[in-house]
């Protein structure tokens, strides 16, 4: 899936649009900012469409208007995504979002469909749909996450030759699934807060972290739970997932591979923090101070952990 668009200028409603967008970015997404930052600036504008609009949809997923309201709310976005993909979004448009996303879609082979995949996911979360097993887990995750991934791979490409191109969409969505399992990790207890439990029934039931009526008990655990345990058990899934998603890193050109290694390193470090201590999740969100973000940018950008994994990737 190489890629090399031509140049289409924006007028200067588009170039508003972009602006627009990359604002929203820049207040809701730190470690989204540090990423993308290290690409060109037509990439990084096209990155921030597809971030603004996942961005109002989340936004009506964790709002607080009545389940019914944010379906029609959610209808509408899907309305919106349709008019963008059938090219009915002139550039005066008062909607700068879809502005920015019909010009990024025109320059970019971006998948709109993951944008769909995305609503449907946020769906899931306005009907309140719990998971009993990690399958039924990852097929959330790739809706809310792993739809992302393809979506980005649609604005960086893949260089010309790179080995296993053809599984370029795979590895992105499994890079995916491994931010979203690290969000849920460090999410425990907010999510517990606000009557949500992402984590499988059966993985629950495995490390006894259920009431007698099997119900979720993890804020606080049930006594005589592990809760420790089933932290650690999650951390090593969402490492096999990172091991097998980081495959995608060579298939990348040196700026967009660093990009990527920017964004999923900050979470792969998360990880690492959340394993080092699975209780601190209980006490608040975990997060990584800004020099660390810097100094995962500063690998990324060096190409270092790019070349980590091309060392270990499968011939």
């Amino acid at each position: 899936m190489t890629n090399s668009p031509t140049s289409k200028n924006p007028s200067p409603a588009v170039v508003a649009a972009y602006q627009y967008c990359e604002a929203v970015a820049g207040q809701h997404a730190r470690n989204f900012k540090y990423g993308a930052r290290l690409v060109p600036a037509a990439k990084r504008q096209a990155l921030c469409a597809i971030y603004a609009f996942a961005r109002r949809v989340d936004d009506i997923g964790d709002g607080d208007l009545a389940a019914d309201i944010k379906e029609i709310r959610l209808a509408e976005a899907r309305a919106l995504l349709d008019r963008v993909r059938s090219g009915g979004v002139p550039e005066d448009d008062v909607d700068p979002v879809a502005v920015a996303l019909a010009h990024a879609s025109d320059v970019y082979p971006i998948p709109l469909g993951g944008l769909d995949e995305l609503i449907d996911g946020v769906l899931m979360d306005v009907r309140g749909r719990d998971y009993e097993t990690w399958d039924e887990l990852r097929s959330y995750c790739r809706c809310v996450a792993g739809a992302i991934g393809r979506l980005t791979l649609g604005v960086f490409g893949t260089v010309p030759g790179a080995r296993h191109a053809e599984r370029a969409d795979e590895f992105a969505d499994t890079l995916g699934l491994a931010l979203q399992l690290t969000n849920i990790l460090r999410d425990i207890r907010e999510d517990a807060d606000n009557g949500r439990t992402y984590l499988p029934a059966e993985d629950l039931r495995k490390f006894g972290l259920v009431d007698e009526d099997g119900s979720p008990s993890l804020v606080p655990p049930a006594a005589g739970g592990d809760f420790v345990g089933l932290v650690r058990f999650e951390v090593t899934r969402a490492r096999e997932l990172f091991a097998e998603g980081f495959r995608l890193l060579p298939m990348l050109d040196r700026r967009s591979g660093a990009c990527v290694a920017a964004m999923a390193g900050t979470y792969h470090r998360l990880l690492d923090r959340i394993a080092e201590d699975p209780r601190a999740v209980l006490r608040g969100r975990v997060g990584l101070p800004a020099a660390q973000k810097v100094l995962v940018a500063v690998r990324g950008l060096s190409g270092l952990d790019a070349r980590r994994v091309a060392g270990r990737t499968h011939p």
